[in-house]
């Protein structure tokens, strides 16, 4: 039998849960699509938790779920582009948000490039900055990826799209 103390414990430990929850997801994040390549497959994933992390040379941190199949191809040394979204491409959202396995065709009905030295770009992004990865670390439920930019372009005059989630603790 739980006595009133030790339940109010857990009511506290529960909403301060929630409390925590509700904080985290208030840190706005942007919306990105990475896009990979690896021999002669290619695939695209959202990904919003990404940081400009140093300024010379520039480098950026990007955080992928683990057991995303795009985590295997991020590794020391991989190219990647990250196309910037404007604050009108829900249509992005909704088409990267799914996921693809890898082979899946990630890039039917979407306008793309491919540059002769990365990863190819989506042509309706607001901007994209070509990256290598430098060093991945597992952390928690993620892998967080460190990349040095190696090139990019603005590509429209909109604004980015900037995303506000209900809970820190999931998607």
């Amino acid at each position: 039998m739980h006595s009133v103390e030790g339940r109010q414990q857990l009511v506290s430990h529960s909403d301060s849960r929630k409390q925590l929850s509700a904080a985290l997801g208030r840190l706005p994040s942007g919306l990105f699509v990475l896009t990979a390549r690896r021999h002669q497959s290619e695939t695209g994933v959202l990904a919003s938790w990404v940081q400009q992390c140093a300024f010379e040379p520039p480098a950026i941190s990007v955080a992928i779920k683990q057991g995303r199949p795009v985590v295997p191809w991020l590794i020391e040394g991989s190219p990647f582009t990250l196309n910037i979204l404007d604050d009108s491409q829900t249509d992005m959202v909704a088409h990267f948000g799914r996921g693809f396995s890898l082979g899946e065709p990630a890039f039917e009905e979407v306008e793309i490039e491919h540059p002769p030295d990365g990863a190819l770009v989506l042509v309706e992004a607001l901007a994209y900055l070509q990256c290598t990865v430098e060093k991945c670390f597992p952390i928690g439920d993620h892998q967080l990826i460190l990349a040095r930019v190696t090139g990019g372009r603005l590509l429209g005059e909109g604004q980015p799209m900037v995303h506000i989630r209900k809970s820190g603790m999931h998607y």
